[in-house]
């Protein structure tokens, strides 16, 4: 651990672990571990999966195929502001070529 690092003990599944983290990344951090407590949770209270390890795998699972959809509506973000911004171009060209004329 170095020095810019302490332990922190945050409890998943009923069980604790101790990590190094940046203090100032304590707070996000067991935040992190609420949230990924809650997630199991619903999983395991649901009943249809049985195991700690099966859980934790369907927890992971569900968690990456909601980043990376998110990071598709992102991207659909990024290509929408990349359209606007040409039919904005295309406008001011259009309304010189008017005042020209």
């Amino acid at each position: 651990m170095s020095k810019d690092t302490s332990s922190l003990n945050i409890e998943i599944m009923d069980k604790e672990y101790r990590v190094s983290c940046p203090p100032d990344e304590q707070d996000s951090l067991r935040a992190s571990a609420e949230f990924l407590n809650k997630k199991l949770n619903e999983i395991k209270q649901r009943g249809s999966i049985i195991g700690a390890e099966r859980i934790a795998i369907m927890v992971a699972l569900n968690l990456a195929h909601e980043l990376l959809n998110s990071q598709g509506f992102e991207q659909g973000f990024t290509d929408l502001d990349s359209r606007v911004g040409n039919l904005q171009n295309k406008i001011d060209i259009a309304l010189r070529e008017i005042k020209l004329t």
